[in-house]
């Protein structure tokens, strides 16, 4: 199998329920086990939500968010192009509080993230913007 779907959408949350009606495309056939599509859903959802909420903060609501998602024979790929700042993901992820630390309402989005993917990065591309990229075996 070998499956590529591609979606711009504004940098806005409402956009959120059009993102996962585009991602269900993944599903079909179903993965054989319905927790790691629940799993690919969230790691496209937080990364979607990070974007919005930080790296596109100080950004107009036009401001596109491009994405990309392949489906190969043992694992999903998940791209999410933003315009936003540059930032660390992993020295992020080290000064995140562990799940049981953390009390607050938010913040949890990159540990989730980490802890459910296989492969995350966060890099800069040659046109100067950057790709979220997650990778989830099924």
């Amino acid at each position: 199998m070998n499956k590529k779907i591609y979606l711009k959408v504004n940098t806005d949350l409402t956009a959120s329920h059009e993102v996962l009606s585009w991602f269900e495309q993944m599903n079909q056939p179903s993965l054989p086990d319905k927790q790691i599509w629940w799993q690919c859903q969230t790691l496209l959802m937080e990364g979607f939500t990070n974007i919005v909420e930080h790296a596109h903060k100080n950004l107009p609501v036009e401001t596109p968010i491009e994405m990309e998602a392949v489906r190969l024979n043992e694992y999903i790929e998940i791209r999410i192009w933003s315009d936003g700042q540059c930032f660390d993901l992993e020295e992020q992820l080290q000064q995140t509080s562990e799940f049981e630390d953390n009390d607050q309402e938010r913040g949890r989005g990159l540990k989730i993230m980490s802890a459910i993917a296989d492969k995350l990065s966060y890099e800069r591309t040659i046109d100067n913007r950057y790709c979220l990229f997650i990778s989830k075996y099924y």
